[in-house]
């Protein structure tokens, strides 16, 4: 059996961060190996408190685990403090971990911030340059490219400079543009992915999202493959959702 590693936040809902990995991981029948980044007090409808793990105990956590597992693709989600980002950034390149997700979890969906002032920029510096695509949906693709991004065109430039600052590949999901669902993807060339938009904001997405590539490609899909399954997949959850908490209905599927 593949695996897949998830560096991320706990969210006691299971509606976002490992929790939603771990089940996304199995929906693909990819084993989940998981690594705690932070520990939050959440349900569906937002976050209330955070307490993240020191840089050295996440350091700790991955040490241990990948001196006895390597897995086939890895992802982060919440890296709450600059610690966090150089410990997952020394990893990557210790192990030389491939298949290598950034979901750079900034943002809650209600607006709560799920990271330190200077996370954006270490993720721009350590961990771009080391990452085989990263998933920001248009609010983490503003503060990543510094780009205000609010339509196909910004996501297009967005996308670009994220490559200039050192990703292989970039996927900036549109599931928050006004009118249109449009995830662009740019390794070099521009691709995209269309689709309805559903109203309301739904639940942990951005790391359904990233976990659903994550896992397709620890089983070897290319990268634009992924995509596309993970979009598909994604559409199959949006129609059994209630009440604007998708992530809780994924996997019935």
């Amino acid at each position: 059996m593949k695996s897949a590693l998830t560096i991320a936040g706990s969210d006691p809902s299971g509606g976002a961060g490992i929790q939603a990995d771990l089940k996304v991981f199995q929906y693909y029948g990819v084993y989940g190996l998981s690594v705690v980044s932070a520990l939050t007090a959440q349900n569906s409808g937002g976050v209330s408190g955070i307490m993240p793990v020191s840089g050295r105990f996440l350091r700790k956590q991955l040490s241990v685990l990948l001196d006895d597992i390597t897995p086939g693709a890895t992802k982060t989600g919440m890296l709450y403090s600059e610690a966090a980002v150089e410990a997952v950034a020394r990893t990557v390149k210790k192990y030389s971990l491939a298949n290598f997700v950034i979901d750079p979890v900034m943002l809650s969906s209600t607006g709560r911030r799920l990271a330190e002032k200077g996370v954006p920029s270490a993720i721009r510096k350590k961990l771009l340059p080391l990452c085989t695509v990263v998933t920001p949906n248009i609010h983490e693709a503003s503060v990543l490219s510094d780009i205000p991004v609010r339509n196909k065109t910004d996501m297009e430039r967005a996308a670009v400079r994220l490559i200039e600052y050192g990703a292989r590949n970039a996927i900036i999901t549109g599931g928050h543009l006004e009118k249109i669902a449009l995830d662009v993807i740019y390794d070099g060339t521009f691709h995209y992915l269309r689709g309805r938009k559903i109203p309301g904001e739904f639940h942990g997405t951005g790391c359904v999202f990233s976990a659903a590539i994550t896992a397709l490609l620890a089983e070897g899909h290319s990268l634009l493959k992924a995509a596309a399954l993970a979009r598909a997949f994604m559409k199959r959850a949006f129609k059994r959702s209630f009440n604007g908490r998708a992530a809780l209905r994924l996997f019935d599927l």
